[in-house]
């Protein structure tokens, strides 16, 4: 058996191929006498032109030459557009869909066939591949004719190979994708570059089984190009999307503007690149690359965490992309890209797990304090003092005294370790607190609330620390009387709590940071809602007005 290698297109052993590329040649017309490997061709035109739907011929000679190895059986690739029979040698070995005949209509072939050379038609020198063609769905469409020879096992291997490792990719992605997007829809914050990671993994997923859906799926030639289509506008929105994470990462503050020009710039390449796919690909890339440089760049002037480790994964996928195949060079280069975000978010959880842990400490030493000032001593004595009067003065109302600080205490205690509380059960625990100081300090309080929600969740105490703030900064008006009430409303896109105490304020201040009771507010809020909140307290005519917003 002889031992034979394959010279085109410099696929194999270059020590032993030569540098030349067998062109195809055309001719319109049908005759069987046109694939013989002996009919001269030398007349034939270099282009195809323009067939009208006619049937056409092309042949191309390739040049076989011995070596060690043995390839036996070969097999053909070929690529192109169209219905066709193959010929080697005059002889027919395959056909690709059905070319028009005795009435019926082209059925049209796949862009990408093989084929097996028989062994007996193989021996060492020129042969001759011929097609005869038609192309009647899509005449105007010229696209060349592409050829390649190796041991048939490996041209029917290699993709199944190639498909395995972008498989195993194309999952990976999309475990990220669902994860991230579950971390989304179940994260009380809502953080955009969540949502935004997610979806890039989503798009990238998407992007492997487009590319590689022509090893899954027999797409006619006809259909070709919507799928470079949907490649096409995957890449775009990743495009915009990669740059849109790294200025959230990185605090980019001309976000706006950068992420206009991108989304400018891509249109502009897709409108002057139209039906350009691959170019039109990597342009996309390219626009990506840079815009993603600036923000990381100025992430790095910013000394914003992990800047150089981002900049150096940037150039290595730059590298990645200009020197390998586009068909992989894309998929490592963007992977690399996407390890870079993981990076950043990596940095960011550890960052936020920290803030968390440390609100969590500070929550817990505030909510302790405000325990001890409920049980401290001073009022502890001041309280069971004023209960004694009660009691002496009228049995019944110290009663009520006594059932009404019980009732505070058995409420504090229930929530004390709670995150999260019912509003109304914050709202009872403000109204025992005072009724107690009433019978304490003898000064009628009074209580409104409206277009309160039940069904809403609060972190306890909050609007009791602002009432005991209320009650110890404020003097009664004529008549003995401070009034609180607190207001509910939904907006677009917060809840808004309004609390206002209507008496003399004993020391006015346009605004007041407050003390540990304001530190508490605050740190509560942190630890249930992380930045998704505002709260602010000003002093007004009447006295205090303070506004608590839970962002949606």
């Amino acid at each position: 058996m002889h031992k034979f290698m394959l010279v085109l297109l410099g696929i194999l052993n270059p020590s032993v191929i030569r540098n030349e590329e067998p062109m195809p040649v055309y001719k319109v017309g049908d005759d069987l006498a046109w694939a013989s490997k002996d009919y001269n061709d030398e007349s034939w035109a270099q282009n195809r032109g323009n067939t009208s739907g006619k049937i056409f011929w092309s042949r191309t000679h390739l040049d076989l030459r011995k070596v060690e190895n043995e390839i036996l059986p070969l097999g053909l690739q070929i690529e192109s557009f169209g219905s066709f029979e193959v010929y080697w040698d005059g002889i027919l070995i395959g056909n690709n869909g059905q070319i028009p005949q005795n009435g019926k209509p082209e059925i049209p072939g796949t862009e990408s066939s093989y084929y097996k050379i028989p062994d007996h038609l193989i021996s060492p020198g020129l042969h001759t591949v011929a097609l005869r063609s038609s192309q009647s769905l899509l005449p105007k469409v010229q696209r060349s004719i592409g050829f390649k020879i190796d041991p048939y096992n490996s041209l029917l291997t290699r993709p199944l190979v190639t498909m395995s490792y972008m498989n195993l990719m194309a999952g990976a992605f999309l475990i990220a994708a669902i994860y991230y997007f579950f971390l989304y829809l179940n994260s009380k914050r809502k953080q955009r570059d969540i949502l935004i990671f997610a979806t890039i993994c989503f798009l990238f997923f998407a992007l492997l089984i487009m590319e590689y859906l022509k090893f899954h799926v027999v797409i006619p030639y006809s259909k070709f190009f919507i799928r470079l289509e949907i490649i096409g506008w995957l890449t775009f929105a990743n495009a915009l999307l990669v740059p849109w994470y790294f200025i959230i990462q990185f605090n980019f503050k001309k976000g706006k503007w950068l992420m206009a020009a991108l989304l400018v710039t891509l249109l502009l390449l897709y409108w002057f690149n139209y039906r350009h796919y691959d170019l039109t690909a990597r342009l996309y890339s390219l626009a990506m690359w840079v815009a993603a440089f600036i923000v990381v760049l100025n992430g790095i002037i910013q000394n914003e965490k992990g800047g150089f480790i981002v900049l150096a994964g940037l150039l290595l996928s730059a590298l990645v992309n200009n020197f390998l195949v586009y068909d992989y060079g894309l998929f490592i280069s963007f992977t690399i890209i996407v390890l870079c975000m993981l990076y950043l978010h990596s940095i960011r959880t550890s960052v936020m797990e920290a803030e968390h842990q440390n609100a969590i400490l500070l929550s817990s030493r505030l909510q302790l304090e405000l325990l001890k000032k409920n049980i401290q001593p001073h009022f502890l004595r001041n309280t069971l003092t004023s209960m004694m009067d009660w009691v002496e003065e009228s049995p019944k109302e110290g009663a009520r005294f006594i059932q009404a600080l019980a009732a505070e205490f058995d409420i504090m205690n229930e929530i004390a370790e709670q995150t999260l509380i019912p509003i109304t059960k914050e709202l009872e625990l403000c109204r025992q607190h005072l009724s107690v100081m009433g019978f304490r300090k003898e000064i009628n309080y009074t209580w409104e609330q409206l277009g309160i929600d039940e069904t809403q969740r609060i972190p306890p105490a909050i609007i009791h620390t602002l009432l005991e703030n209320g009650i110890t900064h404020s003097e009664p008006l004529p008549g003995n009387t401070v009034k609180f009430a607190i207001y509910y409303s939904l907006t677009n896109n917060a809840h808004q709590y309004i609390f206002e105490t209507t008496a003399e304020n004993r020391k006015v201040m346009p605004n007041r940071a407050g003390g540990n009771g304001f530190k508490y507010i605050r740190a509560r809020l942190t630890e249930s809602y992380g930045s998704n909140w505002t709260f602010n307290s000003v002093s007004t005519e009447n006295g205090w007005v303070s506004t608590i917003q839970i962002l949606r």
